[in-house]
C-alpha cells in the first residue's frame, strides 16, 4: 500500500509550476541580418526583456517597501509563476545576446535584471524555508508520513475507528500536506531557476545553514551530547550507562526520522542537480552522523567488565538493525565516512564483547575463594555465572554474528558435553554460540568440582555438586539457553545430576543402611537384635545430626531425595522393628535399646535439608504404650 504524507509527495511526479518558454527557430549562419526571420527574433527578444524588466523591477526589494515586506510566492502565486517564466525567458535572451555581441548594452542590462531576480528568489527561498520550519521539520515529516499510512490503511481495516475519526484525521492530513506541498513545490521551482541561471550556490548556502540548525537542534532535543573520546573515558559507569540508554533511543529517531527525512527533503528540493543535492546533503549531515556513531565506538573502548557487556551488545544490536537505513540514507560517495564510522563502531563493539567473554571465562577459572558454602548450598559463583549466561542468551543472534569468524579454541578431543558440531550451518546458524555457552558452563562445572573438595564429608560434597548442577539446569530450562543447548545437552546433565544424588545417598547413608540386616525377618538371637538396634541408633543419630544443617534449595529435588532415602531405610527398619520390638518388651532398658519407631525415622527424614541444624541427642517421640 503506498505511503501517504509528505514522503509520497517527495517522490510524486507533480507538475512543475512553470510554462514552456517561447520556441525560437534557429536562423542559418548565412542568413541576412535584415531578414524577416531575424527581425521577428529580435522583436521577441525585445518583448521578453521588456516583460522581464517590468515584473522583476516590481519585485526588486530595493525599489519599494511593499516588495520588502511582501512574499512573492505567498502574495500572488500566479504572479510568482510569471516571475519564474520571465527569468527563464530572460535567460534565453541573454544566451542569444551573448552569441551575437557579448558587450552589448542590452546584455549588460539583462545581466543586471538577472542579478536582481536572483536576489529576489534568494530572499524568497530563505523566507519559505524559515516560515515553513515546522511543516518541513524532519520529525514532523516522519510523523505525518506515519499518520498518512495509518489513514490509508484505514480504508481496508474495519476496526481502525469511526467514520468521523477517519474523516477528521484525513482532513488534518490533507491540510498539512496542502501547506507542505506548496512550500516544497516553491522551493524546488526556485532552486531549478537559480541553478539553471548559475546561482545554485546561493540557495545551497541558505539551505545548508537552515537545515543544519534543524539537525543540530533535533539531536540536542533527543538528548544526544557530543563528547570526545577522552571525555567518555572519564565518565563513571553509571553516567555512561545513562548516556548509552539515551543514545539507543536517540539513534533510532535520528536515523529513521531525522536523517531519513533530510535525505528525502534535500533530494526533492535539488532534484534538478544530482551533484548539488549530494554535496548539500553531505555537508550539513555528515559531521553530525559521524559523531553519532563515534560515540558507540568510544563506549566500546572503555574499561571492560561483564556487567557492561549487555549495554555494549545493545549498541551493537541497534547499529545492526539500523544498517539498512544507514546504507540507504548515506549512499552517496561523499557520505561514505558515515558508513565507515558505523562499521568501525560495530567492529570495536564486537571486539569488546569477545574480550569481555574471554576475560569472563578466565575469571571463572581463576576464582580463588576457599570458603565452602554452609550446608552444601548453591555457590555465589554458580548464581553469578548462570544469571550472566542466561541474560546473555537473549543476544544469541548478535553473539553468533560477533563470534562467526572466531571458533572456540579448545583442546581435542572435546569433552562429552561439547561433542557436537560447533560449526554454524544454514540450518543452525546459532550452533557456534551454543558451543561457547556450553563451554562456559563446562568451565563453571569444573570449577565447582574443585570447590567440592573443600568439604571434609564426601556425602556433603556430592550434595553440593547436585545442588549447583540442579541450579544450572533450572536456569537453562527457564531461559533462551534451552533451545540453544538442546535436549541432548539437558539429558546428559540430568543424568549427571542423578549420579551426584546417588553418590550422595551412598556416601551419606551407607552406614545406616548397612547397620540393618539384609533380611530383616531372619531369625537372630535377642542379643544380636539388641546390637542391631544399638548400632542403628548410633549411626542414624550421627547421620541425622550431621545432615540436619545440610540444605537442598530446589523443592522438587529435596522431596525426591528424602523419599529415596526413606525408601532405602524405613521399610527394612519397620520389618525388623515389628519382629523384635515385641520380643524385647521384657528388656529393662527397652527405651535405651529401641530408641526409634519406624514413624520416628520417617519423621526425622522428612525434615532434612532445611538447614536448621540440631544440638544434643536425637530423641524418640514414640511412647511404649502406644506401640
Amino acid at each position: 500500500m503506498p505511503r501517504k504524507g509528505l514522503r509520497s509527495f517527495f517522490f510524486s511526479s507533480s507538475k512543475m509550476i512553470s510554462a514552456p518558454s517561447p520556441s525560437f527557430p534557429q536562423s542559418p549562419i548565412t542568413s541576412c541580418p535584415s531578414s524577416p526571420l531575424h527581425s521577428f527574433s529580435e522583436s521577441m527578444m525585445e518583448e521578453n526583456l521588456t516583460n522581464a524588466e517590468e515584473i522583476i523591477t516590481k519585485w526588486d526589494q530595493n525599489n519599494t517597501s511593499y516588495s520588502k515586506i511582501t512574499s512573492l510566492f505567498y502574495d500572488n502565486r500566479q504572479e510568482a509563476r510569471e516571475f519564474l517564466r520571465s527569468v527563464k525567458d530572460l535567460q534565453h535572451s541573454m544566451h542569444t545576446l551573448a552569441s551575437e555581441n557579448s558587450s552589448s548594452h542590452k546584455l549588460i542590462h539583462a545581466q543586471k535584471l538577472m542579478q536582481t531576480a536572483m536576489k529576489r528568489l534568494e530572499k524568497e527561498f530563505y523566507e519559505i524555508l524559515s516560515a515553513n520550519r515546522d511543516q518541513l521539520d524532519p520529525e514532523s515529516i516522519s510523523s505525518r508520513s506515519s499518520t498518512a499510512t495509518r489513514s490509508s490503511n484505514s480504508d481496508y481495516e474495519d476496526e481502525i475507528g469511526s467514520d468521523d475519526e477517519i474523516q477528521t484525521a484525513g482532513d488534518s492530513i490533507r491540510e498539512v500536506e496542502h501547506v507542505s506541498s506548496f512550500a516544497m513545490s516553491d522551493l524546488r521551482l526556485i532552486t531549478e531557476s537559480m541553478i539553471s541561471s548559475g546561482y545554485g550556490m546561493e540557495c545551497v548556502k541558505i539551505y545548508k545553514i537552515i537545515r543544519k540548525s534543524i539537525v543540530d537542534e533535533s539531536l540536542y532535543r533527543l538528548g544526544f551530547e557530543q563528547l570526545s573520546y577522552n571525555q567518555i573515558l572519564k565518565l563513571n559507569w553509571e553516567t555512561l550507562e545513562i548516556k548509552i540508554k539515551t543514545w539507543l533511543k536517540a539513534s533510532q529517531i535520528a536515523i529513521k526520522t531525522l536523517f531519513f527525512s533530510e535525505r528525502i527533503l534535500c533530494d526533492h528540493v535539488f532534484s534538478s542537480s544530482n551533484r548539488i543535492k549530494e554535496s548539500c546533503f553531505s555537508e550539513f549531515t555528515k559531521e553530525a552522523a559521524v559523531n553519532l556513531f563515534s560515540f558507540a565506538e568510544s563506549a566500546a573502548k572503555t574499561k571492560k567488565s561483564p556487567e557492561k557487556i549487555f549495554r555494549i551488545l545493545d549498541l551493537y544490536n541497534s547499529i545492526t538493525e539500523l544498517w539498512p537505513e544507514i546504507e540507504s540514507i548515506f549512499s552517496y560517495e561523499s557520505t561514505s565516512a558515515v558508513r565507515s564510522q558505523a562499521i568501525s563502531a560495530l567492529i570495536k563493539l564486537g571486539d569488546s564483547v569477545r574480550v569481555t567473554l574471554s576475560d569472563f571465562e578466565t575469571a571463572i577459572q581463576k576464582d580463588s575463594s576457599k570458603s565452602s558454602i554452609p550446608g552444601g548450598g548453591i555457590h555465589p559463583l554458580t548464581r553469578y555465572v548462570m544469571n550472566f549466561i542466561s541474560f546473555l542468551s537473549d543476544y544469541s543472534i548478535n553473539l553468533s554474528d560477533i563470534f562467526a569468524d572466531y571458533p572456540l579454541q579448545v583442546q581435542t578431543p572435546l569433552p562429552e558435553t561439547l561433542s557436537f558440531d560447533g560449526s554454524p550451518t544454514a540450518d543452525n546458524p546459532l550452533s557456534s554460540i551454543s558451543v561457547r555457552f556450553s563451554w562456559l558452563i563446562l568451565v563453571l562445572v569444573c570449577k565447582l568440582d574443585s570447590k567440592a573438595e573443600l568439604y571434609k564429608d564426601v556425602g556433603l560434597s556430592y550434595l553440593f555438586l547436585a545442588n549447583n548442577l540442579q541450579y544450572i539446569l533450572s536456569k537453562v530450562s527457564s531461559s533462551d539457553l534451552q533451545p540453544l543447548l538442546g535436549e541432548d545437552w539437558i539429558s546428559k546433565h540430568e543424568q549427571k545430576l542423578r549420579q551426584y544424588v546417588s553418590n550422595y545417598e551412598r556416601m551419606a547413608w551407607t552406614k545406616v543402611i548397612q547397620s540393618l540386616p539384609e533380611n530383616p525377618t531372619a531369625e537372630i538371637s535377642l542379643e544380636a537384635a539388641k546390637e542391631v538396634f544399638r548400632k542403628f541408633n548410633s549411626v542414624f543419630e550421627e547421620a541425622y545430626r550431621m545432615q540436619s544443617s545440610w540444605i537442598v534449595p530446589d523443592g522438587k529435588m529435596k522431596e525426591e531425595i528424602k523419599v529415596s532415602v526413606a525408601e532405602k531405610i524405613v521399610p527394612v527398619y519397620r520389618m525388623f522393628y515389628m519382629k523384635y520390638r515385641v520380643l524385647l518388651r521384657e528388656e529393662r532398658d527397652l527405651e535405651g535399646v529401641v530408641r526409634f519407631a519406624p514413624q520416628d525415622v520417617g519423621n526425622y527424614l522428612s525434615v532434612l535439608f532445611s538447614g536448621t541444624g540440631v544440638s544434643g541427642s536425637v530423641t524418640s517421640s514414640h511412647s511404649d504404650a502406644s506401640r
